[in-house]
């Protein structure tokens, strides 16, 4: 490991490396207005969700290190306490981008990217009417991080009011991932696609506690067979099973074919048996891959 001491990287190194490493980061398509009504539309990384109930979002826009010069969304977002915050999806990623362009004060970075504005409901500044969902907010607060180049302030926003594209729902009523399409910021000038196999599931843990790391044997959890996250996903189970369940997974055919050739040492066995109960894990299958394990120890 590279040890680092953050005060010896100049402020675009340590952006740099923050950016890359914390990552991937969703994007806030922030439209805002000023007090005359001039539309401004900019995407920042720097956000997320903090709460539901009330249902506040925060975002940050930095202020340039490049002249220490705040940016149009902060001022309007001063001037106004309204904004809103529309999702971006892989299908407007590259028109997003456009509109991070540093246009001057007055430029309407709708026009520019080529978005529709779209009138909200119950704030000033218009939603992107391409985004699959747009949340209008008011702004409760701004708090700056500091008054040098680099140093961010964050916008805490409130959402009164909603737009959902019905298009990205599941049969369950909920938004799916897959019609979603989101798009993430990494470092540089990369962005990351939520789609294909960058989707996966982790159920939650049941309200039983599960027996955790430390309760894996430790003949399994030392064999170097298994990675740190088939391990964990062992740990979730409430209970290790019992001698019965052991029993009739050592009858089934893939592990008594594995158990019953004797051209193969124990070691090799149970090679093969972790192999198999890796893809009983691979399948979510937790339970079976726990029985093969303990009929290979």
């Amino acid at each position: 490991m590279r040890p680092i001491d953050p005060k010896t990287l100049t402020t675009p190194e340590l952006h740099g490396l923050l950016l890359g490493a914390i990552s991937p980061r969703p994007i806030a398509f922030a439209s805002t207005v000023d007090k005359n009504g001039l539309v401004n539309l900019s995407p920042f990384s720097f956000f997320n969700v903090f709460s539901a109930n009330p249902p506040i979002m925060v975002f940050s826009p930095a202020r340039r290190v490049r002249g220490n010069t705040t940016k149009h969304t902060l001022d309007n977002a001063h001037a106004t306490k309204e904004v809103v915050i529309s999702v971006v999806n892989y299908d407007m990623v590259q028109q997003m981008s456009l509109a991070s362009s540093e246009y001057e004060q007055g430029i309407d970075e709708f026009v520019k990217s080529g978005f529709t504005p779209e009138p909200s409901t119950k704030v000033r500044p218009p939603r992107v009417k391409e985004s699959p969902v747009s949340f209008e907010c008011k702004v409760n607060d701004i708090i700056p991080l500091g008054d040098k180049g680099g140093a961010g302030n964050l916008i805490i926003c409130e959402v009164v009011f909603i737009h959902l594209d019905e298009q990205i729902l599941g049969s369950d009523d909920k938004i799916d991932p897959y019609k979603l399409d989101a798009v993430a910021r990494l470092g540089k000038d990369w962005y990351s696609r939520v789609q294909g196999e960058s989707i996966f599931e982790i159920p939650k843990p049941s309200s039983a506690l599960g027996i955790g790391y430390d309760q894996i044997p430790t003949a399994i959890k030392e064999s170097n067979f298994l990675s740190g996250n088939e391990l964990g996903q062992l740990a979730t189970i409430e209970s290790l099973p019992g001698q019965q369940e052991i029993s009739r997974i050592k009858q089934q055919r893939d592990v008594a074919t594995i158990l019953g050739t004797d051209s193969l040492n124990q070691k090799q066995k149970q090679e093969r048996l972790v192999d198999l109960a890796k893809i009983h894990l691979s399948a979510g299958q937790t339970q079976t891959a726990w029985c093969i394990l303990m009929a290979a120890y």
